[in-house]
């Protein structure tokens, strides 16, 4: 019997993630990464006056002509935009778009952490959106700022 308890709980752990789906509706999201944020973190640090790496690997559920960059800080469930260098998510984010359904596709970028960025707890809400302003991707990063 505690073998079986042992085992469940490394599968449970070893399936354990920082990231949380906040309604991906057009697409399915394989995995998501932050530079400097182990898979297993409760949350990701993101040092001030530096740049971190986001990755999100998703496959979309329809065709998708464009796809836009949406960035928010959410402190005390107020979001703050966070303005990303590049918005459009089809330039200098290894994606070739249009994006054919059914297809893993791999976005990457990086963003400023702004030396004048308040030291804090932060809920970073990612969303890729198409567009019609549909989300395909939104993740949830916890994080702290430092």
């Amino acid at each position: 019997m505690l073998f079986y308890i042992t085992l469940t709980v490394l599968l449970a752990s070893s399936q354990a993630k920082f990231w949380t789906d906040c309604g991906s509706k057009l697409a399915s999201v394989q995995s998501v990464g932050v530079s400097g944020c182990a898979e297993d973190a409760k949350e990701c640090v993101l040092k001030r006056n530096t740049n971190a790496t986001i990755s999100i690997d998703f496959t979309p559920s329809q065709d998708v002509k464009g796809l836009q960059t949406i960035v928010h800080g959410v402190i005390m469930n107020l979001p703050v935009p966070f303005p990303m260098p590049q918005p459009d998510a089809c330039k200098d984010n290894n994606l070739s778009c249009p994006l054919p359904a059914g297809k893993e596709a791999s976005y990457r970028t990086t963003m400023p952490v702004l030396k004048s960025y308040p030291k804090v707890k932060v809920d970073v809400k990612w969303e890729l959106k198409n567009d019609e302003e549909e989300d395909l991707v939104c993740v949830m990063i916890p994080a702290r700022i430092n």
